[in-house]
């Protein structure tokens, strides 16, 4: 019996306990938000061809509320949905692509294929995998690893509890938690990550790389996911090109995936890629698919002003949220000067961007807090109402 034949019994809820920011969705486990539950789609490999990317996004409008996200780590998201729509999905989506399990293992979407990564992560990551194998089901859902050949794709912005970096072609730096950075050959690097995996798989599902390695001094700074400039629309393959399109504020409503869709079949591209920063690369498209998609809302130039914008669903689709994030930063991103950054929260969790931001905007009971160089959970300089927003942050990017 398939998933769509097994009918609601094949899914499961995660608790209204667990839905503060750190709860994980997935296919088989939507989470309860402000409309309806949300599950996460971890397509294997990150790679799709674009009838099943079309298919996916109707199947966002036929059992969910029509809105597809992309991730800051490359998965798809399905809002909207109830107990029996989300059971339907996931057999739905399983009959359609093969979906990742166990461990979340992170690598660039084209690794293996990217001409300037000092070396290929892909060996790296399929050991990992095959080792971490029998520990996934011991291990929290927030448990992850990155695997970084330093390639075109930057991986530095996401959040790991292990992650390997390529030194060169031979050696990788692999970092435990906060501890410092040690360098190794391939085989040591895999034999440590699957190490601190079992040690984290033996003390239980609440613990993290940070618990056995705490951060040293020296220890450097997070890097930040929603920088200035950001790689250009282009990428070199070794054979070929991929061009990077980003969805507004991670999200598009599922008509417009399918009309994007469609002109990728079109323009003759097989494989679209899932990648950071909620992207899409489009393999081998022409030099006017990328305006066509512009034109069609989506996020094609690297000095596009929303790149430096960091929203939540808010209001609209979260229970805990204040203020329509998204709508809001929609507004305000035509006034965001070039080297301003701002993240907008529908509360104080801040989970779209939970580090410090030059102008953080938070949805409160009493008004919407103004924090500068500060998180979402801060205490606010000041509290304005929406009318007032444009005006404020022009004065505060004016420094005044």
């Amino acid at each position: 019996m398939n998933a769509a034949a097994a009918g609601p019994a094949a899914i499961s809820l995660i608790s209204t306990q667990s839905t503060r920011r750190g709860a994980c969705p997935t296919l088989d486990q939507p989470m309860p938000t402000g409309d309806g539950l949300l599950a996460r789609v971890r397509v294997a490999g990150a790679r799709l061809s674009p009838e099943q990317l079309s298919r996916i996004a109707q199947l966002a409008a036929e059992h969910g509320n029509g809105v597809l996200e992309v991730t800051a780590r490359g998965n798809l998201q399905v809002r909207g949905l109830t107990e029996e729509s989300a059971a339907a999905l996931a057999g739905a989506v399983r009959d359609l692509v093969a979906i990742d399990t166990g461990v979340v293992i992170d690598h660039s979407p084209i690794a293996g294929l990217d001409p300037e990564e000092l070396a290929d992560p892909l060996p790296l990551v399929s050991a990992i995998r095959s080792g971490s194998d029998k520990l996934a089901s011991r291990l929290g859902p927030k448990v992850s690893v990155v695997v970084d050949g330093r390639g075109q794709v930057s991986l530095a912005a996401l959040k790991a509890d292990i992650r390997l970096v390529a030194v060169d072609a031979t050696r990788w730096a692999v970092t435990l938690g906060g501890a410092k950075a040690q360098v190794m050959e391939p085989t040591s690097a895999v034999a440590a990550t699957i190490a601190a995996l079992g040690a984290l798989a033996a003390i239980g599902p609440d613990a993290r790389a940070t618990d056995l390695f705490p951060p040293h001094a020296d220890a450097p700074a997070e890097a930040d996911p929603i920088a200035p400039a950001g790689p250009s629309i282009a990428l070199r393959l070794d054979t070929g090109h991929t061009t990077a399109i980003a969805l507004p504020f991670g999200s598009a409503r599922a008509s417009e995936i399918v009309r994007l869709a469609a002109e990728a079949t079109a323009a003759d591209v097989t494989v679209v890629r899932l990648a950071p920063a909620h992207r899409l690369l489009f393999d081998n498209a022409p030099p006017e698919f990328a305006r066509m998609a512009a034109d069609l809302g989506f996020i094609t130039a690297p000095d596009d002003p929303r790149r430096r914008i960091s929203a939540c669903i808010g209001s609209e689709g979260c229970a805990s949220g204040h203020i329509p994030s998204r709508k809001i930063a929609a507004g305000l991103a035509s006034i965001l000067g070039p080297a301003s950054q701002l993240h907008v929260s529908g509360c104080s969790k801040g989970c779209a961007y939970p580090r410090p931001a030059a102008v953080t905007l938070v949805g409160t009971s009493g008004g919407i807090g103004l924090v500068i160089m500060g998180r979402a959970g801060d205490t606010p300089q000041t509290f304005l109402d929406e009318a007032h927003l444009p005006e404020a942050l022009v004065q505060v990017q004016s420094g005044k």
